[in-house]
């Protein structure tokens, strides 16, 4: 029903912004980071919403970008995840980062996040890691990096490179991007030593 709504931050509090918009303030509830972010801007700012409608409330939860709203969407689809958990989970996790969770069966990172326990973890993971494609995963983790790069330089990052360097020896890829994501002492850029590392793990 409401896509985004653009506007300036009137007001924020504990866990939530209040952004004036056409004479009206709307309060957003966001993660605490995005609160901060949204509240050092000085101009109008965009803000991504969902709008959750139930008996005895009707509530907005906001984004900074389409990707978050995405994952926040996703982990809705989740049974047992309301919308005070599913931002309880993007408070704790990126977007970015809790796709590779899910998609390298990455219970305890999940686990870290608010209000969620093991189980709830693994359920997570059971219900999404179909809907999540490793390939999109690392061309939205670039996309992320390219926009905050400095004057928009292209990052290039070679776990990437390790894990498609695996997948082409005949691993899958589940099984390489978990193996990559356990090497965490060589340099990013040192493809030849994350595979090095990567391949012990296997």
């Amino acid at each position: 029903m409401i896509s985004f709504i653009r506007g300036n931050i009137a007001d924020v509090t504990e866990n939530s912004v209040i952004v004036e918009a056409g004479n009206i303030g709307y309060e957003i509830f966001m993660t605490g980071s995005a609160m901060e972010q949204a509240s050092r801007m000085k101009q109008e700012v965009k803000i991504h919403t969902y709008f959750h409608v139930r008996e005895d409330a009707m509530q907005l939860y906001g984004f900074l970008n389409k990707d978050d709203l995405q994952m926040f969407r996703l982990l809705l689809g989740v049974n047992g995840i309301g919308p005070k958990a599913a931002l309880g989970v993007m408070s704790g996790l990126s977007a970015d980062e809790l796709r590779f969770a899910v998609l390298s069966d990455d219970v305890k990172t999940i686990s870290k996040a608010p209000g969620i326990g093991r189980k709830t973890a693994q359920k997570m993971i059971l219900e999404l890691k179909d809907k999540l494609k490793l390939e999109e995963a690392f061309e939205k983790k670039m996309e992320h990096e390219q926009e905050s790069a400095v004057g928009g330089e292209a990052l290039r990052d070679g776990r990437q490179e390790a894990v498609e360097a695996l997948t082409a020896l005949g691993y899958s890829s589940t099984d390489a991007l978990r193996a990559v994501r356990k090497v965490t002492d060589v340099d990013p850029e040192d493809v030849e030593g994350i595979l090095k590392a990567a391949l012990k793990h296997l």
